[in-house]
């Protein structure tokens, strides 16, 4: 198995819960500069370059891609030699063009699999479960994340970008210890998904941070206004590197979902380590599922994979 991306966060939590039981190749431009997972290979892979990655994919049978750099070009590149590919990526016109390639998939026997990790994955198997409970066709998706857990400057030039996106707020019941929280709309891919997947009339995602300062601060400098300031690129190159020095609050995350009065909720520490274990427990499970490319909550049955995702240290919590 290939990890791509395979040193940061996400990928070395992937490659630490697979290595031992699955031949894993831990792979990035740099392996020098990256601690060793192991258990784990390590191989230098620029996936830009098509020469590299097609050397890297001969003799390999899965792909997982922890990283934003051309997905839908490495997808098809590994769809067509017949390769299962899983991609963590939130973005949604990423994970569209990903999806155009299901004929090819088909074609070529193989399985690819989207929305692979807490948000999207997590939360789109808890609207899986919610709505098919309520009947409901509406669904909200709230999520918070730790401010104190580490984010790079693009995470945080994501998160800025995807606050001014979007207007509205709305209050969510988040399990203990976070209680109730506002959340601001953000662009999160699950409201696109969602809603052609499970035949919803409609999808709505928001955010918060476990910070409520941090929270406030963020929203502010999404706001129109702010937002125009921001384009200015000594402005916003200055107020990243600032945020990149916070580290308020804790490493928790919690994710709810609400539809038609029904709730559940999954929780825990180290949302990149949520996300990783979820697309290694979906890698495993992936040579066996038809050829095509799926968005996981057509994939796997929510109950049964969540409560092994959370056998791994996390509080699940969802409705019967």
């Amino acid at each position: 198995m290939l990890i791509l991306g395979g040193y940061g966060a996400v990928g070395r939590h992937a490659a630490a819960a697979l290595a031992g039981r699955h031949d894993v190749v831990v792979a990035g431009r740099d392996p020098g500069r990256a601690r060793p997972v192991p258990g784990s290979r390590t191989a230098r892979v620029d996936a830009a370059d098509p020469a590299s990655l097609a050397a890297a994919l001969d003799g390999t049978g899965t792909v997982l891609m922890c990283a934003e750099r051309d997905n839908a070009r490495v997808a098809r590149a590994c769809l067509e030699r017949g390769i299962h590919y899983l991609d963590v990526s939130a973005s949604h016109p990423t994970l569209d063009a990903i999806a155009g390639l299901d004929g090819l998939a088909r074609e070529r026997g193989s399985a690819a699999a989207l929305s692979v990790g807490l948000a999207p994955g997590v939360t789109n198997l808890l609207a899986r479960h919610v709505t098919e409970r309520s009947g409901a066709d509406r669904v909200r998706v709230a999520v918070l994340l730790g401010s104190g857990e580490h984010h790079g400057p693009a995470a945080l030039a994501w998160t800025l970008d995807g606050l001014a996106g979007l207007g509205g707020s709305w209050r969510a019941r988040f399990p203990a210890p976070y209680g109730e929280r506002t959340v601001h709309r953000f662009p999160f891919s699950d409201q696109h998904t969602l809603p052609a997947t499970l035949g919803l009339a409609d999808a709505v995602t928001g955010l918060c941070l476990d910070s409520r300062a941090f929270t406030a601060l963020l929203a502010a400098a999404g706001r129109p206004a702010a937002a125009r300031l921001l384009r200015r690129p000594r402005v916003r190159a200055a107020l990243l590197s600032a945020l990149a020095g916070v580290h308020v609050g804790g490493d928790g995350f919690a994710v709810t979902v609400e539809a038609g009065g029904a709730g559940a909720s999954f929780s825990g520490r180290l949302q990149s380590r949520a996300t990783g274990l979820a697309a290694a427990l979906l890698a495993e499970r992936l040579p066996l599922l038809p050829p095509g490319v799926s968005h996981i909550e057509r994939l796997v049955d929510p109950v049964p994979f969540l409560t092994e995702l959370a056998g791994h240290g996390f509080d699940l919590d969802l409705p019967r």
